[in-house]
C-alpha cells in the first residue's frame, strides 16, 4: 500500500508539473496580445529562453542553491544526496522537474514590464541570472528549510514571532519577486518611444489581439490549478484529498472574485468595463491566493479575491499616471503588488492563526517580516542587475528599432505576413 501510494502522489507531481509547465504559453499568449504585433517573435521567443535557460541552469546549481541543506540557513549547496524538501520519499528528479517549472514561472514575469524595447541578448543574460541566482536563494530561505521557514524553538522567526513564513506556493517566493524585478527593470529600461505626452500625460498604447491575450489567462487560470494544489505534492490518503480539493476551491474563488471587482470597478471608474484589466484581475485574483490557498476559508478566498482586484485597478494607474513606469501589461501591479498583499492577507484571513480570527498579530508579523525581506532582496538584485547592464552593454534597443519593430532587427522574421 506504501508503494501504491507513493507511486499516486509521484504521478499527482508530475501531472502538477505540465500544468504548471503550460503556464508558459499562458504568459506568453498573455503578453503577446497586449502588446504590439511588431513584436510579437521577440516576446514568445523571451518566454522560450526562460524555459529553456531556466531548465539547464536551475538544474545545473540553482536546485542545489534552493534546496540543499549545508548552507546554515542562507543558501544551500549543490549536494543531491543531502536534499531538504516536503517530502523525501518522492523521487529527487520529479521534485526538480517540479520545482524547475516554479523558477521559469518567476523568470518570465519580468519579461512583459520589459517589453518591446530590451535587447535580446540582454534578456537572455537576466533571465539566466535569475534562474541561476536571484529566486533559487530567496527559495531556500522559505523552502528549502533556510532561516524564514525554521520552526525550531531557537530560529530566528520563532524566537521573534513565534511563527514562521508562510507561502505555500508563492505569492512572495514567485510572484512578488518576479514582479519587483520586473518594476526594476521597467524603471532602468524606461518607458516605450510614445508613451508619455511633453506634460507628462500617459498615452494608450494598444494591444493588437485581446483575443490571444484572453486565450492567455484562460490558460494561467487552469495552470494554476497545478500551481497550487500541486503544491500539496502528494495526492494519497484522506488528508491530501481534503487538502487538494480545498485549494482547488480556493485558487478558482479568488481567481472569479478578482475579475468581478476589476469589472465592476472600472465601470463605475470609466463607465464602461474593461475587458483588458479585468483580464488582469483575474491573474490578480490568482497571485493573492497563492500564499494562503491552503489555510484560509473559501469565504477568506473571496475576500482576497476581491482586495486584489480592486487594488490592481489603483495600483496601474498610479505606477502610470503618476510614477511614469512604463509596463506594458501590468506585471508589477499583478504580481508584485498582488503577491505582496496576498501574502499580507493570509496573516489576517489563516483560519489556524490568522489575526483576524483571534490569534494575535505574531503570524501577520512574520508575513510581513518575509515579504519585506524577500522583496528587498529582489529589489537589490535587480538594481545590481539592471543597472549593472545598462552601464556595461545598454539594455535597450535604438530608436528605429523600437519603432519599426524588434521581430525583424532582432530576429530576421515576423509572426504575421
Amino acid at each position: 500500500m506504501n508503494d501504491i501510494a507513493l507511486s499516486l502522489d509521484t504521478v499527482w507531481m508530475l501531472l502538477a508539473t505540465m500544468l504548471v509547465f503550460f503556464m508558459q504559453p499562458g504568459f506568453a499568449l498573455c503578453e503577446a496580445g497586449f502588446t504590439r504585433g511588431k513584436n510579437t517573435v521577440n516576446i514568445l521567443f523571451k518566454n522560450f529562453v526562460d524555459f529553456m535557460f531556466g531548465s539547464l541552469l536551475f538544474w545545473f546549481v540553482g536546485f542545489g542553491f534552493m534546496f540543499g541543506s549545508n548552507g546554515a540557513g542562507f543558501i544551500g549547496m549543490p549536494n543531491w544526496g543531502n536534499l531538504n524538501f516536503y517530502n523525501g520519499s518522492l523521487p529527487v528528479e520529479g521534485f526538480l522537474i517540479f520545482e524547475t517549472v516554479f523558477c521559469a514561472t518567476s523568470a518570465t514575469i519580468v519579461s512583459g514590464a520589459m517589453a518591446e524595447r530590451t535587447k535580446f541578448s540582454m534578456y537572455v543574460i537576466y533571465s539566466a541570472i535569475i534562474s541561476l541566482f536571484i529566486y533559487p536563494i530567496e527559495g531556500h530561505w522559505t523552502w528549502g528549510g533556510g532561516w524564514l521557514c525554521n520552526d525550531a524553538a531557537d530560529g530566528f522567526m520563532m524566537q521573534i514571532f513565534g511563527h514562521v513564513f508562510h507561502d505555500f506556493a508563492g505569492s512572495a517566493i514567485v510572484h512578488s519577486v518576479g514582479g519587483v524585478l520586473a518594476f526594476i527593470g521597467a524603471i532602468a529600461l524606461g518607458a516605450r518611444r510614445g508613451k508619455y505626452a511633453k506634460d507628462g500625460s500617459s498615452r494608450a498604447i494598444p494591444g493588437h489581439n485581446l483575443t490571444i491575450a484572453a486565450l492567455g489567462v484562460f490558460i494561467l487560470w487552469m495552470g494554476w490549478f497545478g500551481f497550487n494544489p500541486g503544491s500539496q505534492l502528494a495526492a494519497s490518503g484522506e488528508v491530501n484529498r481534503i487538502a487538494i480539493s480545498h485549494v482547488f476551491l480556493t485558487t478558482n474563488l479568488s481567481a472569479a472574485a478578482g475579475g468581478v471587482a476589476t469589472m465592476f470597478l472600472t465601470w463605475l471608474k470609466y463607465k464602461k468595463p474593461s475587458f483588458s484589466l479585468t483580464l488582469n484581475g483575474v491573474l490578480a485574483g490568482l497571485v493573492g491566493i497563492t500564499a494562503g490557498c491552503d489555510i484560509v476559508s473559501p469565504v477568506g478566498a473571496v475576500v482576497i479575491g476581491l482586495v486584489c482586484g480592486t487594488v490592481l485597478v489603483f495600483s496601474i494607474e498610479f505606477i502610470d499616471h503618476f510614477l511614469h513606469i512604463d509596463d506594458p501589461v501590468g506585471a508589477s501591479s499583478v504580481h508584485g503588488v498582488c503577491g505582496i498583499l496576498g501574502t499580507l492577507l493570509t496573516g489576517l484571513l489563516s483560519t489556524s492563526n490568522g489575526a483576524l480570527y483571534g490569534y494575535g498579530w505574531g503570524f501577520f508579523g512574520a508575513q510581513l517580516f518575509g515579504i519585506l525581506v524577500i522583496d528587498l532582496w529582489a529589489a537589490a538584485c535587480g538594481l545590481l542587475l539592471f543597472y549593472g547592464i545598462k552601464k556595461l552593454h545598454g539594455l535597450r534597443v535604438p530608436s528605429r528599432i523600437e519603432d519599426e519593430g524588434l521581430d525583424i532587427y532582432e530576429h530576421g522574421e515576423t509572426c504575421y505576413n
